[in-house]
């Protein structure tokens, strides 16, 4: 795999999306962004305000923080944190860090058990950007029959549903460039977990979801790569597709081979969120100017500078857009509502959203979910803003609890007619009382 000795460099946001995505609102929200990883619910009864007061059905209380996003299978929420080490002061000794992966009833946020992790290797120190997100950032996934995390230099895991470790995989335990930790969340196809361990190891991972054991590993030079791949069926092929500076792959998911990919020309530290679906790629991103772009998806090998349909300088560093009815949505980082012509890639609108007195720092991490004809977008610091999803700015509603002053960086995950929030501190659980 020649290409993949190309260097990874900037934060792209990376959305493969398409209209079509629109899923009942089911309770069980599985991975990263959603069942398909879109981030996309057709209908939801999930309330617009609410407070530490109105509509909060449950908190529960974490032993320590977390940036991952929660997830929900059944009657069980998951979710990551970690303790011993940079979670609080005069907590300075390395080698007591601890990752959690906790599982909570969903009736009512009960802690069901605790599955704690020792740190397998040394870490980076919790110092400069790390102290933004630490050393619980990947979102765990499951197929209902087991909870798969990844917890970078301790390596991907497996538990069944009572909390007992089936198996522990090394993924490397190397550091990038910067040493600023990693975030890319696993996913899961067919039988095997595949893990974007580049900032480990500079590889990517199929590992055997029942063993642990690696089925197959793509390396390569990939430098500083925190993106979560996605699985794009189009053609009657199903390929992984990954966004890298300059490039994005499709690959085979079951040997991680390389099929086809596409020259974008964004640099920069690699983010990316996909979504599967339509004949379009967006990438949103670069460092250190952003930009985006759309591609042209379709035939094998290079796709050559025909597949670019777009180039635009309006972008986000770290949420991932929703596309909905021609045009593309965020919140960025930078606390920007932007709104994008999917077809032409020009601003219908970019509005700065009201940020409150809690500054420092970006103000957005986490991604928008689509509810309906509404986003819901968690700010860091400032509450959640709810806006309406049509190409004309509209804030609906502004929620925040007032008790809670650390970041909330997840993206929050809908189950039925319930939005589950988590912070560096809780997890809420958000419904109509």
């Amino acid at each position: 795999m020649k290409l993949l000795s190309r260097a990874f460099a900037s934060v792209l946001t990376f959305a493969l999306v398409t209209p079509t995505l629109l899923l009942a609102a089911g309770n069980d929200w599985p991975r990263f962004l959603g069942p398909t990883g879109a981030a996309i619910v057709a209908e939801s009864k999930v309330p617009l305000k609410w407070s530490d007061t109105e509509n909060l059905l449950w908190k529960a209380d974490m032993p320590g923080p977390g940036a991952s996003s929660p997830i929900v299978s059944g009657d069980k929420v998951f979710v990551t944190c970690w303790t011993g080490y940079g979670d609080k002061p005069g907590a300075d000794n390395l080698r007591k860090l601890v990752r959690h992966l906790l599982c909570l009833s969903r009736a009512d946020g009960k802690v069901l058990w605790d599955a704690q992790v020792p740190s397998a290797a040394a870490e980076d120190p919790f110092t400069g950007f790390i102290t933004e997100h630490g050393y619980a950032t990947h979102t765990p996934v499951t197929d209902g029959e087991r909870v798969y995390v990844f917890f970078g230099k301790s390596g991907a895991l497996a538990f069944d549903l009572q909390g007992k470790q089936l198996w522990q995989t090394s993924c490397g335990t190397r550091s990038g460039q910067r040493r600023w930790g990693s975030a890319a969340s696993p996913i899961i196809h067919g039988n095997l977990l595949i893990v974007n361990a580049n900032d480990e190891s500079q590889t990517i991972f199929g590992l055997d979801k029942t063993t642990g054991k690696i089925v197959w590993k793509a390396e390569g030079d990939f430098g500083m790569a925190y993106g979560t791949p996605n699985i794009l069926k189009r053609d009657g092929v199903e390929d992984l597709v990954l966004a890298v500076p300059q490039e994005l792959w499709g690959m085979n998911p079951e040997t991680g081979k390389l099929r086809w990919y596409a020259t974008h020309g964004l640099t920069g530290n690699v983010s990316p969120c996909l979504v599967p679906g339509g004949s379009t790629v967006y990438v949103f991103g670069g460092f250190p100017a952003t930009r985006s772009t759309a591609i042209k998806l379709g035939g094998k090998g290079d796709l050559g500078p025909g597949a670019i349909l777009w180039d635009s300088s309006s972008s986000t560093y770290v949420p991932t857009p929703i596309l909905k009815d021609g045009h593309l949505y965020v919140i960025n980082d930078q606390g920007f509502a932007l709104c994008i012509d999917a077809q032409t890639g020009k601003d219908v609108y970019r509005e700065r959203t009201t940020m409150g007195s809690r500054g420092g720092g970006k103000p957005f991490y986490a991604s928008p979910v689509l509810i309906g004809d509404k986003l819901i977008c968690v700010s860091r610091r400032n509450g959640t803003f709810v806006l309406a999803a049509k190409p004309k700015y509209e804030l609906l509603s502004t929620n925040e609890f007032a008790s809670d002053t650390t970041h909330f960086n997840g993206t929050p995950a809908v189950s039925g007619d319930l939005l589950i929030l988590r912070s560096n501190k809780a997890v809420y659980c958000v419904g109509v009382k």
